[in-house]
């Protein structure tokens, strides 16, 4: 494993450098600077703010510097707050995505995992039919949509819950579930198909044979290799559920870094921006090696050779 784990390591770095590298130059195509939405600023000010932030040198000379800053981890000042640097940014509002990722993947998985087993369990039935008509709802129904519609429902007509905030428990709860359940959905739909082809093979019908519960023979024989498929999905699904939290965080008002990347992206505060998708980028890198561990160790059949 240590070994599998370092290569995996040294695969990626290819990988962040070449979203370093795209991420830098189309922020510096994009028309407007980071200090263009400026009123009436005087040329000669103009001037000294980009010298101070070294925006006048020549763009290859910018590129190679920031990469120096960031290997040795610092990912600079940002324009839009003068008094705060990148990485404190990240500091303060990174916790908040963090939190909300994990309880939207918890309720992904959750929700998802159950609803297979239950068609599992009642194929052909409403059991089936009800659930995985659910799982195409929410396959069909994106974030920003959901999450108005959980708003309308649960805040404004039955007053259940805050409509926007991030202070009290109940604040998690709709923004978790408008994260989750479109994840949900296609977990739900894998969890069904790996165990249904699970629940045909000839070591499900010997334990059957042998007088086992169906409950017991579901839990240990089948639920760990018919799981692999959603398990499997949980790699690209990271990078939905992180980057769906730009949704998400918009949609509730959440002081999460998803926000501050939207307000980046139109105050063109290069740094941060870059700050974020560098951030994101090695989330992701490292949320799929912990994917593949967990597929080679619940399948014996894989190895980390």
């Amino acid at each position: 494993m240590p070994t599998y784990i370092g290569r995996r390591l040294l695969e990626a770095l290819p990988v962040l450098f070449l979203v370093i590298t795209i991420c830098f130059f189309l922020l510096r195509l994009a028309p407007g600077g980071p200090f263009s939405h400026e009123v009436d600023i005087p040329a000669a000010t103009l001037e000294r703010m980009e010298a101070h932030y070294g925006l006048d040198r020549p763009l290859f000379l910018q590129y190679l510097g920031y990469l120096g800053n960031v290997a040795r981890g610092d990912l600079g000042p940002s324009y839009h707050y003068p008094t705060r640097t990148v990485n404190e940014i990240i500091l303060d509002h990174f916790p908040v995505s963090l939190e909300l990722g994990l309880w939207g993947l918890l309720t992904a998985l959750g929700i998802g995992v159950l609803a297979g087993i239950i068609a599992t369990i009642r194929p052909d039935t409403w059991l089936d039919y009800l659930p995985m008509g659910g799982a195409m709802a929410g396959i069909c129904l994106p974030t920003f949509v959901l999450g108005p519609l959980l708003i309308l429902v649960f805040s404004l007509w039955l007053g259940w819950f805050n409509a926007t905030g991030w202070n009290t428990a109940g604040d998690r709860v709709l923004p978790s579930l408008t994260l989750g359940l479109f994840y949900a959905a296609y977990i739900a739909r894998l969890t069904r198909g790996g165990l249904r082809e699970v629940i045909r093979q000839d070591y499900i019908r010997t334990a059957r044979a042998k007088g086992l519960p169906e409950a017991t023979v579901l839990a240990k024989h089948a639920l760990r290799p018919g799981i692999l498929p959603a398990l499997a999905f949980l790699g690209p699904a990271a990078a939905g559920l992180l980057s769906g939290s730009f949704v998400v965080e918009t949609v509730f008002h959440i002081p999460g870094l998803g926000r501050e990347f939207v307000n980046a992206a139109f105050n063109r505060d290069y740094t941060l921006v870059l700050g974020v998708v560098i951030l994101f980028a090695v989330m992701i890198l490292l949320f799929n090696l912990l994917v593949d561990i967990a597929q080679v160790l619940l399948n014996p059949r894989q190895r980390f050779e």
